[in-house]
């Protein structure tokens, strides 16, 4: 496995639509197990194929309590139905990091995707789960949470980035991490 680069905005590769995944093969399953292992070195709950400049429709999910795990690994998903409930969450992004606002998103989804296992799946969530996997999906149509606030807030939130990446030009590189034992 192996640590992944994370694009940081206003990079451009983060607003183009990600291609659809023809089958979960070795290596698509090689890049969800990567895509876990960063998103859980970032620290994060989520990330897609295209944080990490693959314009696949990837995306990984773990929203289990810290100290557990319970990643999900979603090719080509796609949401069959939203309910009319609404839920407000505080999103951040690690390609937006340290930036955060309140979205307001369907509270419950279905979802058919592939598994790792190259498997049609569906899956009802709600709550934070809905939550994170409709933010990672709107990563593999181009979309970044800040593209639901106001272009003043947006803008804000973009220029600090900018000042932000040319301050520290690791942004967004893997962090090494201690072995877990």
């Amino acid at each position: 496995m192996a640590l992944l680069p994370i694009l940081v905005a206003p990079d451009p590769r983060l607003k183009t639509k990600a291609k659809p995944v023809e089958k979960v093969d070795a290596e698509t399953a090689q890049l969800m197990e990567d895509m876990l292992e960063t998103m859980y070195a970032a620290p994060g709950i989520g990330l897609a194929a295209p944080q990490v400049g693959v314009s696949k429709r990837v995306i990984v999910v773990d929203v289990a309590p810290e100290g557990e795990k319970n990643p999900l690994r979603m090719a080509n998903p796609e949401i069959l139905w939203a309910s009319d409930d609404l839920r407000e969450y505080e999103e951040g992004c690690l390609s937006l990091p340290e930036q955060y606002d309140a979205v307001t998103r369907p509270d419950r989804v279905k979802v058919r995707f592939l598994d790792h296992q190259n498997e049609i799946r569906e899956i009802e969530a709600d709550g934070l789960l809905a939550t994170c996997i409709q933010h990672e999906i709107d990563h593999l149509d181009g979309k970044l949470f800040v593209d639901y606030l106001s272009s003043l807030r947006r803008n804000m939130v973009l220029r600090k980035l900018t000042k932000l990446k040319k301050s520290d030009p690791d942004l967004g590189q893997p962090k090494k991490v201690a072995a877990e034992v």
